[in-house]
């Protein structure tokens, strides 16, 4: 069977930039539900160099993140390493996760990109109706595709 970490990253405090981590949370949720563990499921605000060790242990990655631009409800794409590797005091591109990954333990898992429209980003907010319904869509999604 195949090891699937969904990683969802965004800050929850910020409207719909939560959006990644709501996605785990809705998971860990319908996991516990039906009483199965299919995946693994990690949340953080931001992507970091460490992240790297974790994506090494699997098969198949998707990264799961709100964005201000690109289609509703959502849009999948596979990634693949960037041996431009950059970051900033800010997060790291998923790309250079995955190169890490391969540079420093030889692994090269299958990874995708799933991006949920978000529309609002002001602090101490909840998230807006589109994104509620956008991350439903995406949630669907991920329960009925067998990467």
């Amino acid at each position: 069977m195949k090891s699937i970490l969904i990683y969802g990253y965004g800050n929850p405090g910020r409207q719909d930039d939560g959006v990644g981590p709501a996605l785990v949370e809705a998971l860990e949720l319908w996991q516990a539900a039906d009483g199965v563990s299919v995946m693994t499921l990690e949340t953080n605000y931001q992507l970091n160099a460490e992240d790297a060790l974790t994506v090494a242990g699997h098969d198949q990655v998707i990264f799961a993140d709100a964005t201000r631009e690109g289609d509703a409800p959502f849009t999948f794409r596979r990634l693949l390493p960037d041996t431009a590797v950059s970051f900033s005091t800010h997060a790291m591109r998923p790309e250079s996760i995955l190169a890490l990954a391969d540079e420093l333990y030889g692994k090269s898992p299958k990874t995708y990109l799933l991006t949920i429209r978000g529309y609002e980003w002001e602090p101490n907010e909840p998230m807006t109706r589109g994104a509620v319904a956008n991350l439903a869509a995406a949630l669907d999604f991920l329960k009925l595709n067998p990467f």
